[in-house]
């Protein structure tokens, strides 16, 4: 079936699964996350209350975290899974906890991602599980190494634990043959990110692609790092696994390299983030067959571009080694329209306690009121949605 241009105005497809109630909820939330000096007022009053360990977690579960978030447990997750599933949509499981800095906290998260691999293992609507190598370890470790400060010897034992646990996870994640995806972080930290990711690659790619490396492509040296491990997997008869994404962290970037005086990783507008999106993921198309590529994006024009380019090399739609995913939460019109002619798509689905899923959600808000007229677009589609069924 030929794909129109005008693929992503089919609310009615967009919205199957959500009642009248729903749609309400989510049209008022969109209207105040519209609203930039609110969202920025309620993120630091949130942050607040959590430093203060005030309740706030009864307010966030009925607005933002129900919206944005598949629940605290499996069991919450599983009626939500299960209802993408029917729709041909999958999952990319993501243990929302950010933000933790001891062993303990450490241990836990490893844990509860095991836990959610060998979970994913026995569902195949999960494709992939997301994780942050910071919530490993230290984030001031990764940056001692990035900046080439020496270590000391407890912070080397440190590093081999962290890399113990990652190394670990891998494993567990062969052996339930459930992909990882690595996300990206700060550019002051995520050289030594880089480098363990690519050692794991080079270990556990070889008959499967289990590990995956985000590419923040907003960073304007990313194309060339892109170009740069396709011929290393190459080189290394391994394949390369690539999310590609164009970023979350824009405004805290520019501030720390004007800060420090140093030139900023972040491309100098949109225009070119989305030029350089737009020719990852046709490099990644090129390459497809010594790689797998999440094209992760809210952009209904990037992901228009995308599937033009599959059919014009005559790819099949339903490869596996094709995936594209979008928040969950979020571009609805984009996913389940993708899924209705054949594409795997997917939802990122986070999951956790509110109370620590919450600085995520804040993050989350912050970035949604960075990104021009995305908010402003699911305002629309939901309003045009509401106005069809009333009229049916």
């Amino acid at each position: 079936m030929k794909i129109s241009a005008d693929i992503f105005e089919n609310t009615e497809t967009a919205y199957a699964t959500k009642s009248n109630g729903e749609l309400h909820k989510a049209k008022v939330m969109f209207q105040l996350m519209g609203n930039n000096s609110l969202v920025n007022l309620g993120s630091s009053l949130a942050s607040f209350a959590l430093s203060l360990r005030l309740p706030v977690s009864p307010l966030f579960r009925v607005t933002v975290y129900n919206h944005f978030c598949g629940g605290e447990t499996f069991s919450e997750c599983k009626k939500t899974i299960h209802e993408l599933g029917k729709n041909n949509v999958g999952v990319l499981l993501n243990y929302g906890v950010e933000l933790k800095e001891t062993e303990e906290d450490f241990d836990k998260t490893i844990a509860k991602n095991i836990e959610a691999l060998e979970f994913a293992g026995k569902n195949k609507s999960v494709k992939a599980l997301c994780v942050k190598i910071t919530g490993f370890g230290r984030f001031y470790l990764f940056e001692k190494i990035q900046s080439g400060e020496k270590i000391s010897v407890t912070e080397k034992k440190e590093l081999l634990k962290l890399k113990h646990r990652f190394k670990k996870l891998c494993e567990v994640a062969e052996q339930n043959q459930v992909a990882i995806y690595v996300d990206a972080e700060e550019s002051w930290i995520q050289n030594p990110l880089d480098e363990m990711v690519e050692e794991m690659m080079a270990k556990y790619n070889r008959k499967h692609c289990i590990v995956f490396n985000t590419f923040q492509i907003y960073r304007w040296d990313r194309l060339d790092y892109l170009k740069q491990q396709i011929e290393n997997a190459k080189a290394g008869n391994y394949l390369l696994g690539v999310k590609l994404v164009r970023g979350a962290y824009m405004e805290k970037e520019r501030e720390r390299a004007a800060e420090l005086n140093y030139e900023s990783p972040i491309h100098k507008n949109k225009k070119a983030v989305d030029k350089d999106f737009d020719e990852a993921v046709n490099i990644c198309l090129d390459n497809v067959d010594s790689l797998f590529v999440c094209i992760a994006s809210q952009s209904e024009e990037s992901t228009l571009l995308a599937i033009q380019h599959i059919d014009k090399k005559k790819i099949e739609r339903t490869s596996e080694r094709i995936l594209f995913s979008q928040l969950y939460g979020m571009g609805d019109n984009i996913t389940f329209n993708l899924a209705k002619f054949g594409f795997h798509a997917t939802k990122y689905l986070p999951y956790g306690p509110v109370k620590d899923v919450i600085p995520y959600l804040i993050r989350r808000a912050n970035e949604n009121t960075s990104v021009s007229g995305q908010t402003s677009r699911e305002f629309a589609l939901i309003k045009k949605e509401l106005k069809r069924r009333k009229r049916n």
